[in-house]
């Protein structure tokens, strides 16, 4: 099938790309919202459903799992059919899951409902990228991902904060609830500001979303389940095969001549290659730590869930104070010496925060770490997706963010299903049996002191699996280069004195060199 190049997307005017772009961010900032809500509800899940954790860790991974898979395919139907068709059909089916999520009455309903819900949100994440791309010129385009970047910062972070409110007023189903008014009003939004974009067709690899899909269920399933299954020969086996299947997806995406899933081409540019590292760190790290926070935060201090998230308030904070100040650097600034130091903070920050992780430590000295973590955040999540696709061509952006989404939405899953291994594991070594769910988050803990002293170290060891996980992003963006594009890199005084009109002929400038 031979594939139509489609003609440059014109950028808009800023009157009309800005709102756009706002509009598109409520309903990604609502679907990473739920990539961490259940980390809150954990216990108030377990207790009402009677669940195990590992099986409300499945809540989470399901969603995960559904999300990352598909989206290597929805990034191309949206360039066929069109960004804002797909994101409008995925915000629908989003709502309506979520709906049914909430009126579920068992745990392997709710799993289901998940799996739904993450199929939605798969077709929403990568039409916001894409559309990004096309209606902002490159020279603006760091401002743009900065707004982009600081939504799925904040949203990770918002979304147990918000949890434990629900939790506590109105129970965990509204969770879940909460997204239908604001999926109605994202359609609305949507519907009316984003623009409809020129298409062109596609030829699409069906072997390669079924090799890419059962190696990633193999190989999560694999690892998540392993403990539950005393790590038999059929567990390892199941992981040895899922990453054989995934060797396989790799080795037909280079020889599929027509129109790969995954164009390997587009990692030839070295920014591309490392923000996916760098993005598949965060989005393994951030998933894997906030699970045993809110568990400690609850089960040993005895916080109610909305204490316990606001534990992570000051990070949340320093994520959206510094959105503006990181959004201006981006397109001035190397990218490695920001992300970089994002990295360093998110680091020290975390593992700051396990020196404090005790039984009998005040509350207020988890604050100081939280802040260096939110400074972290702020650093990376902008100005990497900015540099993950400043270099990329107009006619790959659905590919390019598909691809970006997908290796973020995997580290995500892995990390959910390498933390449940962790914790069990820790648990056990202390000598203590898995969480049942059944002790602590009323306000006032209920473990005797030598216990919780024990459940309290198994949480803090548990942290240091996705803390040592920064040290790869850290590496990673060091090999970062210069973006090729005229528009960056100019001098914050040059850029004080700019006029909007120099500003839009940046792009002209660059269809000439």
């Amino acid at each position: 099938m031979t594939q139509a190049t489609p003609s440059p997307t014109p950028a808009l005017d800023e009157k009309e790309a800005w709102p756009a772009l706002i509009a598109l961010c409520i309903g990604f900032f609502m679907i990473l919202v739920d990539t961490t809500i259940v980390s809150v509800a954990t216990p108030a899940i377990i207790e009402d459903l009677h669940a195990g954790v590992n099986d409300v860790v499945w809540v989470t991974s399901a969603y995960l799992l559904a999300y990352a898979v598909p989206v290597l395919i929805t990034g191309r139907l949206g360039d066929r059919f069109g960004p804002k068709r797909l994101y409008l059909t995925g915000l629908t089916v989003f709502t309506l899951a979520s709906l049914w999520c909430g009126l579920t009455g068992t745990i392997s309903a709710l799993i289901i409902a998940r799996v739904v819900q993450g199929l939605g949100a798969s077709m929403i994440t990568p039409q916001t990228m894409a559309i990004i791309t096309r209606i902002f010129p490159a020279a603006r385009r760091g401002a743009a991902m900065a707004l982009w970047g600081a939504t799925a910062g904040i949203a990770t972070l918002v979304g147990p904060i918000l949890g434990g409110v629900l939790v506590d007023a109105l129970g965990w189903e509204w969770i879940f609830f909460i997204n239908v008014p604001v999926g109605l009003i994202g359609f609305a939004l949507a519907w009316r500001l984003v623009p409809t974009l020129p298409t062109h067709t596609h030829s699409f690899d069906w072997l390669g979303v079924g090799l890419s899909g059962l190696g990633m269920f193999l190989l999560v399933f694999g690892i998540q389940e392993g403990h539950q299954y005393s790590w038999s020969g059929a567990i390892w086996g199941m992981i040895a095969a899922g990453l054989v299947v995934l060797a396989a997806f790799v080795w037909w995406q280079a020889r599929n001549k027509r129109e790969p899933l995954v164009p390997l081409g587009l990692f030839r540019d070295r920014n591309f290659s490392l923000a996916n590292v760098a993005i598949s760190v965060m989005g393994f790290s951030i998933t894997a730590s906030l699970i045993p926070i809110m568990i400690w935060a609850q089960v040993v201090r005895g916080l109610s869930p909305t204490r316990a998230a606001l534990l992570l308030v000051p990070m949340a904070l320093m994520t959206l104070l510094l959105a503006r100040l990181v959004g201006r650097l981006t397109d001035r600034v190397h990218p490695r010496i920001i992300t970089a130091f994002g990295f360093v903070c998110l680091f020290v920050g975390l593992l700051w925060l396990t020196s404090v992780m005790t039984p009998d430590t005040s509350i207020w000295w988890t604050v100081p770490p939280m802040v260096v973590f939110g400074v972290g955040n702020a650093f990376v999540w902008a100005p990497n997706s900015a540099t993950a696709t400043r270099n990329l061509p107009v006619q790959q952006a659905g590919a390019g963010s598909g691809v970006y989404n997908a290796t973020r939405q995997v580290g995500a899953v892995l990390g959910s299903a390498a933390i449940a291994v962790v914790i069990d594991s820790r648990l056990a070594a202390e000598g203590l049996p898995s969480f049942s769910g059944q002790a602590g988050g009323q306000g006032g803990g209920s473990l005797p002191p030598q216990v919780a002293q024990a459940f309290s170290d198994a949480m803090a060891t548990s942290i240091l699996l996705p803390t040592a996980a920064f040290i790869l992003g850290f590496v990673a963006v060091l090999f970062f280069q210069k973006p090729r594009h005229q528009g960056w890199g100019t001098a914050p005084a040059a850029a004080a004195t700019e006029t909007p009109k120099t500003a839009e002929a940046a792009p002209a400038a660059e269809q000439t060199r």
